[in-house]
C-alpha cells in the first residue's frame, strides 16, 4: 500500500483558501441573517422589510456579478494571489463601513461594494488549489475549502444571536483583516507561472462568447449550480414569509434558518466530496444531489409540517441537498485551460449567486397567478430541470490533467 502523504490532500494553500472562504461566507450571508433587525433599525416596517430586503440583496448580488468578471480576469492576468489579497481587503473594508450606515441608500451602496469584493475569494482559492494538488486527490482539497468555508454561515448565525447587527458587520471586517496577515508568504501556482512566462494570452473573458463550444461549456457550468441559490436565496432567505404561508405555527427566524441550512451544506459538501472520490466522478455526484434537491424541495412545500422545529429540519435537508457547491466549482475549474481557468472559476459561482436577481423577479411575477407556493415550486422545477439538462451534456473531469491552455 502506498505511504499516506498528508501533502497529497492538504497544504498551506488549502488552509489559507479554506479560511478565506470561511470569512467570505460569513460576510456573504450576513445580510440574509440580519435583514429584519437591520432594516427595522433604519425605520422600515411591514412589507418594506421584504421589498427593501430583496433590493439590498440584489444590490449585493449585482456587485458579485461585476466583481466575478473583474477578479476572474485579474486572476488570469496578474495571478491567483493578487485576487486572494485584493478581494478580502475590499470586502472587509466594505463590511466595516456597513456597520456605520444610517440610511437604506448607504446600505445599498456598501452591500454593492462588498459584493464586488466577495466575488473573488472562492474562484481564486479553488483555482490555486486545483493547480497545486495531485489530480487524483485535488477533490479532497476543494472539499475542505467548501466545508470549512461554508461553516462561516454558522458562525454568522451564532454571532447574530449574541450581538447587535452593526457589531456583526464589524466582526466580519475584522476577521478579514486578520486573515490578510496569514496570507503573507503564500505562493503562486506553478502552472500559472509557466503560462505567464510563456507570454500566453490570458484572462480574455470575451473569448468565452466567441466560440460556441466554449460558450455552451461555460453555460453548462453555470446551469448545474442554479438550484443552490434557488434554495438559499429564496427558500431559506425568505423563510419567515414562506413559513407563514405554509401554516407554520410560531415565528421562524431567518438567521436560524440560514444557520441550519448552511449546517446542512457543510454535511452535503463533505458527503459529495467523499462520494466523488469513491465514485471517481463529478457528474454522478451532481446527479445524486440534484435528485435529493427534488425530494427536499417537495418536502419543504408539501409535507404537513406545522412546528418551527420541523421547519428548521426541512431547511437543514435543503442545505444537504445542494451541498455540491465544491464539486461544481471544481468542475468549472477543470473544464478550462490555465490561461482562462481563474476567469471561469471566479465568474461561474458569482453568476449563479447573481441568478437570484432574475429568480426572485420570476418568483414575484408568478406569485399573483400561482400563489407563493405555486410560484416557489415552479421556479424550483425550472432551476433543477435546467441543471439536469446541462449535466447530461457535460464532460467528466475527475482526474483530468490541467496542464493545458485555451487557444484564444
Amino acid at each position: 500500500m502506498a505511504k499516506f502523504k498528508w501533502s497529497n490532500y492538504v497544504n498551506a494553500l488549502v488552509v489559507i483558501a479554506a479560511l478565506g472562504y470561511f470569512v467570505d461566507i460569513y460576510d456573504l450571508i450576513l445580510f440574509s441573517i440580519v435583514r429584519v433587525p437591520s432594516l427595522k433599525s433604519l425605520g422600515l416596517t411591514g412589507t418594506a422589510l421584504f421589498d427593501t430586503g430583496v433590493l439590498v440583496l440584489n444590490a449585493q448580488m449585482a456587485g458579485m456579478l461585476l466583481g466575478g468578471i473583474l477578479w476572474g480576469i485579474l486572476g488570469d492576468r496578474r495571478g491567483r494571489l493578487s485576487v486572494l489579497f485584493g478581494s478580502i481587503l475590499l470586502y472587509s473594508t466594505a463590511n466595516i463601513a456597513n456597520g456605520f450606515v444610517h440610511s437604506v441608500d448607504a446600505y445599498l451602496i456598501w452591500r454593492f461594494i462588498a459584493g464586488i469584493g466577495l466575488a473573488g475569494e472562492l474562484g481564486a482559492g479553488i483555482t490555486l488549489v486545483t493547480e497545486t494538488l495531485p489530480k487524483e486527490t485535488r477533490g479532497w482539497g476543494t472539499m475542505m475549502i467548501a466545508s470549512v468555508g461554508i461553516s462561516g454561515a454558522i458562525l454568522a448565525g451564532t454571532v447574530a444571536e449574541l450581538f447587535d447587527w452593526r457589531m456583526c458587520y464589524w466582526i466580519g471586517g475584522g476577521l478579514g483583516f486578520l486573515l490578510l496577515l496569514l496570507r503573507v508568504g503564500a505562493y503562486e501556482s506553478g502552472l500559472y507561472k509557466s503560462v505567464q512566462h510563456a507570454g500566453v494570452s490570458r484572462g480574455r473573458f470575451i473569448s468565452l462568447f466567441t466560440s460556441w463550444k466554449r460558450f455552451f461549456k461555460y453555460l453548462r457550468c453555470i446551469l448545474i449550480g442554479l438550484p443552490t441559490w434557488y434554495v438559499i436565496g429564496i427558500l431559506v432567505t425568505f423563510s419567515p414569509e414562506l413559513a407563514k404561508t405554509l401554516g407554520i405555527v410560531g415565528n421562524v427566524s431567518a438567521g436560524r434558518a440560514v444557520m441550519v441550512a448552511y449546517g446542512g451544506l457543510v454535511v452535503g459538501d463533505v458527503a459529495s466530496g467523499i462520494l466523488s472520490q469513491i465514485l471517481k466522478s463529478r457528474r454522478k455526484v451532481v446527479a445524486v444531489f440534484l435528485g435529493m434537491a427534488i425530494m427536499t424541495t417537495a418536502a419543504y412545500f408539501y409535507l404537513p409540517i406545522h412546528s418551527v422545529r420541523h421547519f428548521y429540519w426541512a431547511c437543514f435537508g435543503l442545505g444537504v441537498s445542494v451541498g455540491y457547491w465544491a464539486i461544481f466549482v471544481t468542475v468549472a475549474a477543470e473544464q478550462f485551460g490555465t490561461n482562462l481557468r481563474a476567469t471561469v472559476a471566479t465568474t461561474v459561482p458569482n453568476f449563479i449567486r447573481g441568478s437570484i436577481i432574475p429568480l426572485t423577479a420570476l418568483f414575484a411575477y408568478w406569485k399573483p397567478q400561482l400563489g407563493i407556493v405555486g410560484s416557489g415550486v415552479s421556479v424550483g422545477i425550472l432551476c433543477i430541470g435546467l441543471a439536469f439538462s446541462a449535466l447530461f451534456a457535460m464532460e467528466e473531469t475527475f482526474g483530468k490533467e490541467l496542464d493545458y491552455i485555451e487557444h484564444l
